[in-house]
């Protein structure tokens, strides 16, 4: 019987001993949980990241979070609680449990905002619509100019109204020392040629020239060409108007229209 006691003792005392340092450790993480800020729940937006070194040195870093934009708080130093060295014992290094940190989720980005300068940007037709316009009013500016200008250059060569002349020798009582003398005018649309043969205006032929039609035709200059086109040797007179020819068969010492039908080599 005091056998049976003996062993029942002894298989008593380890767990005893066991039961104290259990109760040990728990003390001793319970001191330790009240040396150090204990893990703050994740649901929070606000995280906070406590973290003591052994050298005493304190890193804070608040961070706020919202959907929109971020929001960096100022460091924030935290009082470090007196360790109690009086009646608790030291907790050896190789006993203390890993330092928690604060375990800081992947922020989602902020969401882009549109620069100031994109709200009123226009679509890129509309520069195409732009260039386009600035085109066709140079075109119309350009065309403008130019007929104004060929305007101005006949009415300092031709005047108004248009009046040509030239002296040529065709054979009607002339000859190269008394050429005969020709006078072209564009009187409203309306083409006259007047001969003076050997320059004596006593003897002045006119003929009818084309009407013209259109606008301006009264501006039209006209000229004259005097070449043989049907190889008898006599010069023939074309009238040359609004990029025409008209052909006057020089005939019996004067000229007249040109047949239909008749070989003509201009």
């Amino acid at each position: 019987m005091e056998q049976y006691h003996e062993q029942r003792q002894t298989r008593a005392t380890p767990l005893r001993q066991t039961t104290q340092r259990t109760n040990r450790d728990v003390y001793e993480d319970d001191l330790y949980d009240d040396s150090w800020s204990p893990r703050m729940p994740t649901s929070t937006r606000r995280y906070r990241s406590d973290v003591q070194y052994e050298m005493g040195r304190t890193s804070t870093d608040i961070q706020a979070y919202s959907p929109r934009e971020r929001i960096t708080q100022p460091e924030r130093k935290t009082v470090q609680p007196q360790r109690r060295t009086a009646d608790v014992p030291v907790v050896p290094a190789s006993r203390r449990r890993p330092t928690n940190t604060v375990d800081v989720t992947a922020q989602r980005p902020a969401p882009t905002k549109a620069r100031p300068q994109d709200k009123g940007r226009p679509h890129w037709l509309v520069y195409v619509g732009i260039a386009t316009f600035v085109m066709v009013i140079g075109w119309i500016l350009t065309n403008s100019f130019m007929s104004w200008w060929q305007v101005t250059q006949d009415d300092l060569h031709y005047g108004r109204p248009r009046t040509y002349q030239t002296d040529v020798a065709v054979g009607h009582n002339d000859s190269l020392s008394h050429p005969s003398h020709f006078i072209a005018l564009n009187l409203s649309g309306h083409i006259e040629i007047i001969e003076f043969p050997g320059g004596d205006a006593t003897k002045a032929k006119i003929y009818i020239g084309p009407v013209l039609i259109g606008s301006d035709k009264d501006l039209a200059p006209v000229t004259l060409t005097f070449t043989d086109v049907n190889g008898d040797g006599k010069p023939d007179m074309i009238i040359n108007v609004q990029g025409g020819h008209i052909v006057f068969i020089n005939d019996n010492g004067q000229f007249r229209p040109a047949h239909p039908g008749e070989k003509i080599l201009l």
